[in-house]
């Protein structure tokens, strides 16, 4: 799941329930409170979802990854992304993660939460940054403030294929266009699974984006053999 969470300005309430009714494995986050803020705003919000935080903020430009109690994380970086002066401060957080036990399920999948410039040649600059090292079991996700057919955006899925369904996102009151996905490794396969239905009041009034999710089964390819469909390019 990928949540910009307009720095905590909203309402609160109204976002935790939208995570919790989603219950994700990984929840990858933009717009966090930033800077000491962190540390004072972000655990109390993460104790209302359900999760956990594991507290890695300085060059995270305002990102971070949260993870349910049910997941094994094997490691949490940040990186900081070039900006003009004095735009937003910009950032990376990624964590590799495995569902716990010894079965396929227990492959490590680096997820990467991304929030990209307002400016068009630093979004491409930024999405080459995150992608340079990333291995073949990936998961990227955030606010890449452009849609498809932008350079950022087409950058990213030619590496890994979206695998979230391209809604407009933004701006929550009303979406028309479609600035958060998820992306997925192309061996990774997209799991039919029952809707959520979430309050249209909660959706409004908890920032001014709409969250975007996908269920994926990460299983090695060997494992897998026609369980599900193949993310989509």
């Amino acid at each position: 799941m990928s949540y910009n969470l307009h720095d905590l300005r909203d309402d609160r309430a109204s976002a935790a329930r939208v995570i919790r009714a989603v219950d994700p494995d990984v929840l990858c986050l933009q717009e966090v409170p930033r800077r000491l803020t962190t540390e004072i705003r972000l655990p109390p919000f993460t104790r209302a979802c359900g999760m956990v935080w594991h507290r890695r903020r300085l060059g995270s430009g305002g990102t971070a990854v949260l993870t349910a109690p049910r997941v094994v994380v094997h490691g949490v970086t940040t990186g900081r992304l070039h900006v003009r002066f004095p735009d937003r401060t910009r950032g990376y957080a990624a964590a590799t993660v495995s569902l716990s036990g010894s079965g396929p399920w227990a492959a490590p999948v680096t997820v990467v939460s991304i929030h990209l410039s307002l400016r068009a040649a630093e979004r491409a600059a930024h999405a080459a940054v995150v992608l340079q090292g990333l291995g073949e079991r990936a998961v990227v996700a955030g606010d890449l403030n452009e849609g498809p057919g932008g350079t950022a955006y087409d950058l990213v899925a030619a590496h890994y294929p979206r695998a979230s369904a391209g809604q407009p996102t933004f701006p929550a009151q009303r979406p028309t266009v479609p600035l958060d996905a998820v992306f997925a490794a192309r061996e990774f396969c997209v799991v039919p699974s029952t809707p959520v239905v979430l309050e249209e009041g909660d959706l409004r009034a908890a920032s001014d984006h709409r969250p975007v999710w996908v269920e994926l089964d990460v299983s090695p390819t060997s494992a897998r053999a026609g369980r599900s469909r193949p993310v989509p390019d």
